[in-house]
């Protein structure tokens, strides 16, 4: 890299780390640390979730996947901004009405007692530590494609920054980071599509250059396999628990209900630009690895002084997820698990410096995982299948029609996640003699379960009592 590239990369992680220093003084209690005092409005939340939720896999994995596949990927991954936008429209404003709510977890024990709070809470954290491994595992990528270092030199660089900002600034911090991280993205991944676009000779050369099938809708996908791509993308990251965080953050229902909607419509845009980069580099460098091609055409097409800006950039949208998963897994820990079952007593003070500590080691964590990891794509898709066939179906069912069982919540989150384990890791082709992916099989033992079981206890005593004495 040039330097005036190395200058560009250099400045994006003085800036962040300087917004991590400034918000060290916004940073009181655990509110703050947790839900930014619960004071971001509309334009700001469209921001921060923009920025978290296209990280990676929305990125990197969107292009790598593309360069495979086409646009089918795109299509069947499509599903995840209908579910943001349709759960901006009906569920994140009922939201705001669990007054003082951080977590998920707040909202499990208020609708099925505090056993499903202690389950929602491990299942919860199991979920974002392996997401925030794929962020990891990404921004090692982009540092090994582009500047040359081994992918865990770069993991450490990438992750230690994150760590920084995050741990010593908590929410705040990653608010802000997030709206620079987003401006950057919104600027810059356009750009690079410009710039890839006019390489191959412009659009006409880039649909002629391409096989046909790359812009079919299933691809060289079966229906089953586009199916179980699109459910696992429609449910895979719904209301997890950073997303779920950013609309406890708003001041109240409209500003929760208009960033979460926008922001899914702003998920249709970006996918097309970074699958469609996928497809540029399938042209220009037909043998790379599929997860390189993004940073490749960054590192080989732009011109001299705009690399460093967009491979910032680049790592903009990485970090902006990781940071956010990262906060979310800190603040469940410390009030779903510690504050809930092991010190209930822990006051502000101590409670918002376990939520660091555990900032710093959770993001450790994540490191170890990354280094495991074969592909930012399977790191997603085997965090997705602890999060929708566990918490999903009984956290949207409680929020949206108000129903109180505990015995429904907690067995359906035994029953999926049993079925999803034996499904995926047991001794037997169960995907391949049913066409069902563990997920599906998972979702479906789940919402089966907790009708079965909500049916037959919902007239008895113990139901009605059930969030005052669990």
């Amino acid at each position: 890299m040039h330097y005036l590239d190395v200058m560009g990369l250099l400045a994006y992680f003085i800036l962040l780390g300087y917004i991590g220093y400034r918000s060290v003084k916004k940073v009181n209690s655990s509110a703050d640390f947790a839900v930014a005092g619960n004071k971001i409005t509309w334009p700001i939340l469209f921001a921060t979730l923009a920025a978290s939720f296209l990280g990676g896999g929305a990125s990197m994995g969107r292009a790598g996947q593309a360069f495979d596949h086409g646009y089918a990927f795109m299509f069947a991954a499509s599903a995840f901004p209908i579910a943001t936008v349709l759960t901006g429209i009906f569920i994140a404003p009922k939201l705001k009405r669990y007054i003082g709510a951080h977590t998920v977890g707040d909202i499990m024990e208020q609708q099925f007692g505090r056993y499903a709070r202690l389950i929602t809470g491990i299942f919860s954290l199991i979920f974002c530590i392996g997401i925030l491994g794929a962020q990891a595992l990404a921004v090692g990528t982009v540092f090994n494609a582009i500047i040359g270092i081994d992918i865990t030199t770069g993991i450490l660089i990438g992750m230690g920054v994150v760590l920084l900002y995050s741990t010593i600034g908590g929410m705040w911090a990653v608010i802000q980071t997030d709206v620079v991280q987003f401006l950057m993205l919104a600027i810059f991944m356009p750009i690079t599509l410009l710039i890839g676009i006019n390489e191959v000779g412009g659009a006409e050369q880039l649909i002629a250059r391409l096989p046909d099938s790359h812009f079919s809708i299933m691809g060289d996908y079966g229906p089953g396999m586009f199916l179980s791509l699109f459910i696992a993308f429609l449910l895979g990251e719904t209301l997890v628990p950073p997303y779920t965080q950013r609309a406890l953050a708003a001041p109240d229902s409209r500003n929760a209900k208009i960033g979460y909607t926008i922001s899914g419509v702003f998920g249709f845009l970006f996918y097309f630009v970074s699958s469609t980069i996928g497809l540029i580099a399938l042209i220009l460098y037909p043998d790379i690895s599929p997860d390189l091609a993004m940073p490749e055409l960054i590192r080989t097409a732009l011109p001299l002084g705009i690399t460093g800006l967009v491979l910032a950039s680049l790592l903009a949208v990485v970090m902006s997820t990781a940071d956010s998963y990262l906060n979310s897994a800190s603040v469940i820990f410390v009030k779903d698990i510690y504050q809930g079952f092991i010190n209930p007593d822990v006051d502000e003070k101590n409670k918002l410096w376990i939520e660091r500590l555990v900032n710093l080691l959770i993001g450790i964590g994540a490191v170890v995982f990354a280094l495991y990891a074969t592909s930012i794509i399977d790191a997603l898709l085997i965090s997705y299948s602890l999060w929708a066939p566990t918490i999903l179906i009984p956290f949207v069912l409680g929020v949206l029609l108000d129903l109180k069982c505990s015995k429904s919540a907690i067995g359906a989150i035994i029953a999926g996640a049993l079925v999803t384990i034996v499904w995926k890791w047991g001794p037997w082709d169960l995907s391949g003699m049913t066409g069902l992916s563990a997920l599906v099989a998972g979702v479906s033992a789940n919402l089966l379960t907790f009708t079965v079981i909500y049916h037959t206890f919902k007239n008895s005593r113990a139901t009605s009592l059930v969030t005052k004495n669990s």
